[in-house]
């Protein structure tokens, strides 16, 4: 017979990697469709079926360190860290992209060195 802290603790990491890999599917089974607006905002549609407004303040991908890169191309790599930390449906619908760092404050480094910027470890 197992004793009773192995069988659990089995069933923690049992759950911790079901738990995992949930996370990796969800992400690699949401697609990302990005369409310039009026006014020089965004609409992004999930192929989880959700739809999200966002605009890029004027500057911002220059504050980020990656200044060349086109304001679409930032919009997408912003959802595609958004979805690897969260389900589409739990991002927030309409939203200015400088506000994800008040919710995920790696998210400038991070954004910074996927689009050519610095590597995500040199403070900004």
């Amino acid at each position: 017979m197992i004793p009773a802290h192995r069988a659990w603790q089995r069933t923690v990491r049992a759950l911790a990697n079901y738990a995992c890999s949930a996370v990796t599917v969800m992400y690699d089974m949401t697609q990302i469709n990005v369409t310039q607006q009026a006014g020089g905002t965004f609409r992004v549609r999930t192929s989880a079926g959700t739809s999200h407004g966002g605009s890029v303040p004027d500057g911002f991908g220059a504050s980020l360190g990656c200044g060349d890169v086109a304001a679409e191309e930032l919009v997408r790599a912003s959802f595609e860290f958004l979805l690897e930390r969260e389900p589409a449906t739990s991002v927030l619908r309409e939203f200015s992209l400088d506000v994800i760092s008040q919710y995920f404050p790696s998210y400038p480094a991070e954004i910074g060195a996927r689009l050519g910027g610095t590597d995500s470890g040199t403070p900004r």
